[in-house]
This record gives structure tokens, C-alpha cells and sequence, in this order.
């Protein structure tokens, strides 16, 4: 399944929609340029979603701050992301990010992925604990 041509980057949220830093938007465009699987595992229709969403895990220490991702994809089940810092698989926390209409929204998730991608970036996926029907793509 290809993800479905859908821009979602006119996002006015402060601070949610701000440009992507060069270096982010040269390995989001390297990985999209990489080798697709042949077979596509995923289930639910995904949409481009380019905005600035920040992440606290509740393993987190509490004076910790949120962590800095930069989305490429949504759909009504999972997010994903490109960050510097590598997380930790399974963990759950509370991702907040610019919907569909600007505004933003928290969503309980859990990191279902995060790998290196290039030297000091990885890119990985959370899993929303509930479909998000904000991210729905409507019929054709």
C-alpha cells in the first residue's frame, strides 16, 4: 500500500509546524528514496504527515523533557518518525502532535520501532492505544 499523497504540513500550531531542519528533510527524503519491502505489512491506509510532534514516555524521569520527533507518516493506528535520540521499544507514553485541522492532540502510544538510519538520526514508529479517526482517509 502506498502512502497516500495527502500533504499535511500547512499546520499552523505553534511551534508543531515549523520548516524541518535540512539534515532532517535529507534523510526523510534518503529513506523514502531507499528500497521498499516487496511485501507491505501494513494495515491501514497512511497519509504524509510532516509536523514537529513531541513525545514523554512514562518511564521517563520527571524532570526529563519531551522528546523532539519529526513525522513522516500517520495513519489511524500508528505514527512515523525520525528523531536523534533512540528509544526504547515497547515503552508507553503520551505523544502530542498537530491533527488534521491544526489542532493539536495527545495520544497514548507505545514505541513499536526505532532503528538507526543514518549517523545520529533513527527512524522508528509508535503505536497508538487507540485507533485516531482524525487520520482517517475518507473515500476516494
Amino acid at each position: 500500500m502506498q502512502v497516500a499523497e495527502v500533504e499535511m504540513n500547512e499546520i499552523a500550531s505553534s511551534g508543531y509546524a515549523e520548516a524541518f531542519p535540512p539534515e532532517v528533510e535529507f534523510v526523510i527524503s534518503a529513506l523514502e528514496a531507499g528500497p521498499q519491502p516487496i511485501v507491505d505489512r501494513q494495515r491501514h491506509p497512511r497519509l504524509r504527515h510532516r509536523v514537529k510532534a513531541y513525545l514523554r514516555l512514562f518511564s521517563d524521569a520527571a524532570a526529563a523533557g519531551r522528546r523532539l520527533l519529526y513525522t513522516r507518516q500517520v495513519s489511524t493506528r500508528a505514527l512515523g518518525f525520525l528523531t536523534e535520540q533512540a528509544l526504547p521499544l515497547s515503552h508507553g507514553g503520551v505523544i502530542s502532535l498537530a491533527g488534521p485541522d491544526g489542532e493539536v492532540i495527545d495520544v497514548n502510544c507505545a514505541v513499536l520501532r526505532c532503528r538507526m538510519a543514518a549517523p545520529g538520526w533513527y527512524e522508528g514508529a509508535v503505536y497508538f492505544n487507540r485507533p485516531q479517526r482524525a487520520f482517517e482517509i475518507g473515500p476516494g
